[in-house]
């Protein structure tokens, strides 16, 4: 039997397709998953004025706020990505969205004096994790936390394993196409057959930049398409260089192919800061990670460059 389902949770639309034998226990596993996925949301997201991310942001540079486990060993694994990548990974992120214009989709280039004020807000070396009173603290005034670049990804992986609790052997769980975990094959196929959007045209159904085979791997892509805007025929897009405060040009998307959700969602945003010179070299450590770059070829075009363990 086949189930599809779909809600719409973390400003993404959330698709589930699932195979079993049970007709009646499919749609309310989906459900189950769904609902996971809004508990992360409420738990993570900066929109909801009630989530625990939200609390931390408006209290943790007066004190130091005391943050329940899951999220915490969350943070902690957050600052050991930001650590690893020197700084090409950081949570604390936000304010830079904020002063570009990306929080409320109005677009603007600060000034270089407001760039330094808000950089001196922005560091993961700023947060202060105390493990055994379970309590993180920012050392900034103004600093905030931003998971929404890893939050979809760690949803994902949550679905997951709820899936094998159920004994779900077949299913497709993708967060708005832009990080999914294909578990298992489809009936009588040997991979998941996943399209990635082409870059140029991410819009356009009718066209793909390369199509993955996945089983029991995850997908994350970033694109500078998600969300950007132009002025004076410049395009900046959302995806910023932590360490300069400036949005990252020359790169059109980044896709990893990784085991998880979660570690796809670090890796495609680490590799889209590093650039694919870079990258070259990260990836050493993640020998069984497949990535693909895709370049500007003039104005509406693009190349592809594969980075895999076979080529490192």
């Amino acid at each position: 039997m086949h189930y599809h389902g779909s809600r719409v949770s973390m400003a993404s639309t959330y698709t589930i397709d699932l195979y079993g034998t049970d007709r009646e226990m499919l749609p309310l596993v989906a459900e189950m998953a769904f609902n996971e996925v809004d508990r992360i949301d409420g738990l993570m997201s900066i929109y909801k004025r009630g989530s625990s991310v939200s609390f931390i942001n408006r209290q943790a540079a007066k004190k130091p706020v005391v943050v329940g486990p899951e999220l915490f060993e969350f943070l902690q694994r957050c600052l050991s990505f930001s650590h690893e990548s020197e700084g090409a990974f950081d949570i604390t992120i936000l304010p830079l969205m904020r002063v570009w214009g990306f929080l409320d989709d109005e677009g603007r280039v600060p000034s270089v004096n407001e760039l330094q004020k808000v950089l001196s807000r922005v560091g993961y070396q700023k947060l202060t994790l105390n493990s055994k009173q379970r309590t993180i603290e920012f050392e900034q005034d103004g600093m905030s936390l931003d998971l929404g670049g890893i939050a979809k990804g760690y949803a994902v992986d949550r679905v997951v394993s709820l899936l094998k609790e159920y004994q779900i052997e077949r299913a497709l769980v993708s967060a708005g196409g832009s990080t999914l975990f294909a578990l298992g094959t489809p009936p009588r196929e040997k991979a998941w057959r996943v399209k990635i959007r082409d870059p140029v045209s991410p819009r356009d159904p009718n066209k793909s930049a390369l199509t993955v085979r996945l089983k029991n791997q995850s997908l994350s892509v970033a694109g500078s398409y998600e969300q950007s805007f132009t002025i004076e025929g410049v395009t900046y897009s959302h995806i910023m260089n932590p360490r300069t405060g400036r949005p990252i040009d020359g790169l059109l998307s980044v896709a990893v192919v990784t085991e998880s959700g979660l570690e796809g969602d670090v890796l495609d945003n680490i590799l889209f800061v590093k650039g694919l010179k870079e990258s070259k070299s990260y990836l050493m450590r993640y020998p069984t990670v497949e990535a693909y770059f895709f370049l500007p070829v003039l104005k509406s075009d693009w190349r592809m460059v594969n980075l895999s363990s076979a080529s490192k």
